[in-house]
């Protein structure tokens, strides 16, 4: 084992190691790799090139993935928003100023 092997490329989320190991074995067999190398577990014969597109493909994957899900929860959460809003606001009725004397109109009064 090289020098300081042991103490770099740990996850984060150690129970997402074999999560990882299997989509690294996705990705290489996606990029038609050689499958008597890929299953064998030992990718030293494998051109730095060939085993740096593996990560490479596999970190544009988690990037993608995780904007979809701010996405998707950024979308969740504008929609309770307003559905809070809306509900907070039926049959309220707000007066707002320069429509005469006592006359009131339903609807937002949004402040400046």
């Amino acid at each position: 084992m090289a020098r300081g092997a042991g103490r770099r490329n740990r996850p984060v989320v150690p129970n997402a190691l074999a999560g990882l190991d299997r989509f690294k074995y996705e990705i290489a067999n996606e990029l038609n790799l050689p499958s008597n190398i890929i299953n064998s577990g030992y990718w030293g014969s494998l051109p730095s090139a060939q085993c740096g597109a593996v990560g490479g493909h596999m970190v544009r994957r988690m990037i993608e993935a995780a904007e979809r899900s701010l996405v998707e929860g950024t979308a969740a959460n504008v929609k309770a928003g307003f559905q809070t809003g809306l509900a907070q606001a039926t049959g309220q009725q707000f007066t707002q100023p320069g429509y005469g004397a006592g006359q009131t109109q339903t609807g937002y009064n949004q402040p400046m």
